[in-house]
């Protein structure tokens, strides 16, 4: 009696959430940095900030072109945040996925609920979604004026927002709530490798 072992598998796609301040981007960008994975990056409408570069941190569009590409489906999700749009290209995931390439995508609670109610199979069995809490609020928002780019209008904005985000964290599979930084990526990575050994991800054929 022959029997074959499956030798390839899909690749996971991590949904990541979490309000600004949580070192959820951080995480994601050292994970990606190791080879673990590629790092979903989004398109949005926001002026870039000093330092970032069109196609590594985001595609920068005109709203114009973003709307436009909705209407075109290209967006395997898409949100309105703070004024501007943001979007992910659903061939970047989807082709990554096929491949056996692990994904991060870094998006708000509403792309991550568009992203759950996804009816595409290779995503259904490839999803797991991890919300990143602050220890605590005051923390949060120490955090975020520490960052000093920040007006005060701005600051109380972002962390009522915040707060409004944070109550959709049981609507995930994983919360992990911040620690230390080394703490939270032995944590983080440690989710990851061990997804990667779902049955649902294997190669069934």
């Amino acid at each position: 009696m022959s029997f074959a072992i499956p030798q390839q598998r899909l690749g996971v796609l991590m949904v990541v959430s979490g309000p600004s301040g949580t070192g959820k981007t951080t995480l994601c960008r050292k994970l990606c940095g190791e080879g673990e994975a590629v790092f979903s990056v989004s398109c949005t409408t926001r002026a870039p900030r000093p330092g970032e570069v069109d196609g590594k941190d985001y595609f920068f569009l005109s709203d114009e072109d973003f709307v436009a590409r909705i209407e075109r489906g290209e967006f395997f999700e898409h949100a309105h945040v703070h004024g501007r749009r943001y979007g992910t290209l659903k061939s970047y995931v989807i082709d990554n996925l096929s491949r056996g390439i692990d994904v991060l995508m870094d998006i708000d609670v509403q792309g991550a609920q568009q992203v759950r109610t996804c009816e595409d199979e290779i995503i259904q069995r490839c999803l797991v979604e991890v919300f990143v809490l602050p220890p605590s609020v005051e923390e949060l928002k120490q955090r975020l004026s520490g960052r000093g780019t920040e007006s005060s209008e701005s600051l109380d904005l972002r962390l009522g927002n915040a707060i409004a985000e944070m109550k959709h964290w049981p609507d995930y599979d994983y919360a992990l709530v911040s620690g230390t930084r080394e703490l939270d990526y032995a944590r983080f990575k440690s989710l990851l490798i061990s997804q990667r050994m779902r049955a649902e991800l294997l190669n069934k054929e």
